[in-house]
């Protein structure tokens, strides 16, 4: 019966043993995935200021085509209005002169 107790307590000190090295494993794994979150935030917040500066080149990029686009369609319609205005002038000035003419008492 002693050869059986001596078993059962080498069998608990090694379940012992194995349990103690699992929580320092265990421990070790969280610090080291602790540290290695930290790392990878303070390599996200390193490159905050890049991020930052390709967001506002990007918009900037976009506010410039856009100012382009519309001083485009700005040009375009100047001078579809200004065709027009040629091409209506001479028929607004002999309707202007039939009118002067047509009414002496205007005169």
């Amino acid at each position: 019966m002693d050869d059986t107790l001596k078993r059962l307590l080498a069998a608990e000190n090694a379940a012992s043993e194995l349990v103690q090295k699992s929580q320092a494993d265990s421990e070790q794994l969280i610090h080291g995935a602790n540290q290695e979150a930290r790392q990878q935030e303070q390599r996200f917040e390193a490159r905050i200021p890049e991020l930052h500066a390709s967001f506002l080149d990007k918009s900037d990029q976009r506010a410039t085509q856009t100012v382009a686009e519309l001083e485009r369609r700005f040009e375009e319609r100047l001078a579809q209005l200004r065709d027009s205005a040629d091409t209506h002038e001479e028929a607004a000035l002999d309707a202007a002169f039939r009118e002067l003419l047509g009414n002496p008492g205007n005169a």
